[in-house]
């Protein structure tokens, strides 16, 4: 019996690492299994991007008072349900539908792999479209998390299911559908292989503009204007979120080429890890030559700062230049998150340097270091500036960033401004005091140690 599960594991392992060319015999069994495999492989990287949800909690909750933690992390399922649901009903069809150069216009409260006609953009692979939809979905999913953190610890939760509705139906698709769905930056070979751009940056964006409209915390500045480190109350809560989430990333970028067949997936997958290790270890160099001590935080921030760097550029650029866009991500991060904190921004995760800039360094990096070669494997741009490509990929990866910042900026704005005049943004002072966790949902993430605290104020009052 042992022997025969041996067998079974060997045949399995087997069919999983050699590719289907290998067979001798070609036809409808052999196309059959690769679309099989190819369909595994995608629907394992939508797992994987899914549990990024859980970094995300983690990281968050983390980084917030206690207070806040209970709120922050539940607001991480609230995004699965809320992307779940209008990336089905609309967000798909306008992303990835058949349509014209700015949005999708067929595929809306999508039917299963029977509507595939109506979504072209994603012919070019075998991979049945429901799992398609799944993984696309887990991005978008992705993008309205890094939004939460922009709001953290004084937005109403009513402003972020309708800002979370209308960003997964109006903004996030919208951008992708630019760049992957047939729009106008793909036609001109915009390079963004698993989102820089259309997944950080248009969240950050977002988180950057919600910040600004919200204006600062409670006690985040003194008198003068000069920022008041609020620490988050978990630093290994924070810890185990940026593991789950770099783990998470193997999904992300590997992923997105929709197929194992050529083991191309592995150059991804490795770009993707040396990136991540150069940006810790900026950030945290940074950290010490700034404060004279190594900053936790900062080589968390970092290492998230070159995943994201490295997510657009990761199927065109070769280990050296991942190492030095990982590196050069972790380390501006930092300095960009310092200078915009001293200029009166309070971001409480960092949202817009860690996804926003380090997506604007990884989309025009891709336009520096991209080489022939892989651009010619992938088959989407040029080579880069660096690599004899001249200026034009350079060109194009500018006007992809400055596109998708200006569109999601204003489209943000009008939104959330107008939300602002009708219902407010922000809850009462008396309720950002005590804290979201008890004012949005009657209860502490941390009730028995809440409760000390509570009685240990008031007997001081007394």
């Amino acid at each position: 019996m042992k022997k025969k599960m041996i067998m079974m594991l060997l045949a399995m392992i087997t069919l999983m690492v050699y590719p289907v060319s290998a067979f001798a015999a070609e036809g409808p069994a052999t196309l059959d299994l690769q679309i099989g495999l190819d369909t595994a492989f995608v629907f394992l990287a939508f797992i994987l991007v899914f549990v990024m949800q859980a970094g995300f909690a983690m990281l968050e909750a983390g980084s917030v008072r206690m207070k806040n933690a209970g709120h922050v992390a539940g607001k991480t399922v609230l995004t699965l349900a809320i992307a779940s649901l209008c990336f089905w009903a609309l967000g798909f069809g306008l992303g990835f539908g058949n349509g014209n150069n700015f949005f999708g216009t067929t595929g809306f409260f999508y039917g299963g792999d029977t509507t595939a006609s109506s979504f072209e953009s994603l012919a070019f692979s075998d991979v049945t479209l429901n799992v398609k939809f799944l993984f696309q979905m887990a991005f978008a999913a992705v993008s309205l998390a890094i939004v939460s953190g922009g709001m953290a610890e004084r937005a109403k939760l009513s402003v972020y299911i309708i800002f979370g509705i209308l960003f997964s139906v109006v903004i996030y698709p919208v951008v992708a559908h630019w760049v992957w769905g047939g729009g106008w930056l793909g036609s001109l070979g915009m390079q963004d292989y698993a989102g820089s751009t259309v997944v950080h940056l248009t969240g950050a964006t977002a988180a950057v503009v919600a910040t600004i409209l919200l204006k600062p915390r409670l006690g985040k500045f003194n008198k003068e204007g000069k920022p008041v480190i609020i620490p988050g109350h978990n630093q290994v809560f924070t810890v185990l979120g940026v593991i789950i989430l770099w783990f998470g990333w193997f999904g992300f970028n590997p992923g997105s080429g929709l197929t194992p067949m050529g083991g191309f997936f592995g150059h991804v997958a490795l770009t993707t890890n040396l990136a991540a290790a150069a940006g810790g270890l900026a950030a945290l160099i940074a950290s010490w030559l700034y404060f004279g001590k190594s900053d936790i935080p900062a080589m968390l921030n970092g290492v998230l700062a070159a995943l994201v760097a490295i997510t657009g550029a990761c199927a065109f650029v070769v280990p050296w230049a991942a190492i030095l866009i990982g590196f050069v991500a972790g380390a501006f991060t930092f300095m960009t998150s310092q200078w915009l904190e001293r200029a009166g921004l309070d971001d409480p995760i960092y949202a817009f340097s860690v996804h926003g800039i380090a997506g604007m360094w990884g989309a025009v990096s891709t336009g520096l270091f991209a080489t022939e070669e892989l651009a010619a494997e992938t088959g989407v741009g040029q080579a880069g500036l660096f690599y004899g490509g001249g200026f034009h990929q350079l060109g194009v990866q500018i006007l992809g960033v400055a596109g998708t910042f200006v569109f999601v900026a204003v489209m943000s704005f009008i939104i959330l401004y107008v939300m602002k005049l009708v219902m407010g943004l922000r809850v009462t002072e008396e309720e950002e005091l005590m804290g979201l966790d008890i004012s949005e949902h009657g209860t502490y993430g941390y009730p028995e140690q809440m409760k000390l605290i509570t009685d240990s104020e008031s007997k001081t009052s007394k």
